[in-house]
């Protein structure tokens, strides 16, 4: 009887949920034009605690994606553009001497706020990359010996431009499978471009509105954690985990980090789906947006014509579907 009526409640928590975060995509949808699961996929990392890396060529909407997630969900939001003079201190912040009181003071910096829009992240040098390492692990900073903790949540939102592009370089791997997700917005198609024009030439702009405050997401994410997750479930990721680490296409397999925000990721996506219960069709709805910024593919893969995408869909393939 309990069982049944803690399902009930279960059910409800997911029932409940559905219009806010419903909701929120949409009013995203208003600044956003035509990348509705990109927003989808967004949200679901920020319900998990993650961070979200975008990469994509300049222009196609990466900064309009943060800005407006950061409206969307009422907290505290800083920006910082990257460049290659944007020193450590300047993410972390820093003691600086007061004469008048003869003592040090702290300022803070970009990263003492909930949302952290990281803009061009890898054009900066790989020092100033290297200050939000502490900071997207444990959520704290550590300037001159004193650990200073970030305000709860703390979630980055960073934008790169792809390898390869001028003044840029690459993300060390420490710093890639710390954030939960990788999404590529891509061009628009032809009736969104044409939308988008319409849009940014007219007068009034629409706007998001606020509609998930700081109690409402903290609700949300402690509802995410209580998705049932069956250990069947848990065997399927670790099956899919090893797989990507036990290849010779593969150089770098997924980390156990990588799997703890698969794992977290497929809860959330079940969430969305009016469910508090993970079935396998929701680890393959994120599985490529969770894994392909973690894996480096092998020389010989490469050389047959391999990529990271194909690899990894040989996987997701083969590997037995789990009956729950």
């Amino acid at each position: 009887m309990n069982q049944q009526n803690n399902a009930n409640n279960l059910s409800e928590k997911a029932v409940s949920a559905l219009p806010l975060l419903k909701t929120a995509i949409d009013e995203v949808k208003k600044s956003v034009i035509g990348k509705d699961e990109i927003i989808i996929k967004s949200l679901l990392a920020v319900l998990t605690g993650g961070h979200i890396l975008l990469e994509d060529i300049p222009g196609v909407g990466k900064t309009t994606l943060a800005t407006a997630l950061s409206k969307v969900i009422s907290l505290t939001f800083k920006r910082i553009q990257f460049t290659p003079d944007v020193m450590p201190s300047d993410v972390t912040g820093f003691n600086i001497f007061n004469r008048q009181t003869s003592a040090f003071e702290f300022r803070e910096g970009a990263v003492f706020s909930n949302l952290l829009l990281a803009d061009e992240l890898n054009r900066t040098s790989g020092k100033t990359q290297s200050a939000l390492l502490e900071a997207m692990e444990e959520h704290a900073v550590t300037i001159d010996g004193v650990t200073r903790p970030l305000p709860d949540p703390f979630i980055v939102i960073a934008s790169q431009n792809p390898t390869g592009s001028v003044g840029t370089q690459l993300l060390p791997e420490s710093q890639l499978d710390r954030f939960s997700i990788k999404l590529t917005l891509g061009y628009p198609a032809i009736s969104d471009e044409t939308a988008i024009l319409k849009m940014k030439s007219g007068g009034e702009k629409p706007m998001p509105t606020s509609v998930i405050t700081a109690d409402n997401l903290e609700i949300l994410q402690h509802t995410v954690k209580a998705v049932y997750t069956d250990d069947k479930i848990y065997a399927y990721i670790s099956e899919l985990v090893s797989k990507t680490r036990n290849t010779d296409k593969l150089r770098l397999g997924i980390s156990t980090r990588g799997s703890l925000a698969l794992s977290a990721m497929s809860k959330a996506v079940a969430l969305l789906r009016g469910r508090m219960f993970v079935l396998p069709e929701d680890i393959k709805y994120i599985w490529f947006d969770v894994t392909s910024h973690r894996v480096i593919i092998s020389q010989a893969a490469k050389l047959s014509g391999d990529t990271a995408k194909s690899i990894l869909q040989d996987i997701i393939n083969t590997t037995p579907i789990p009956k729950i």
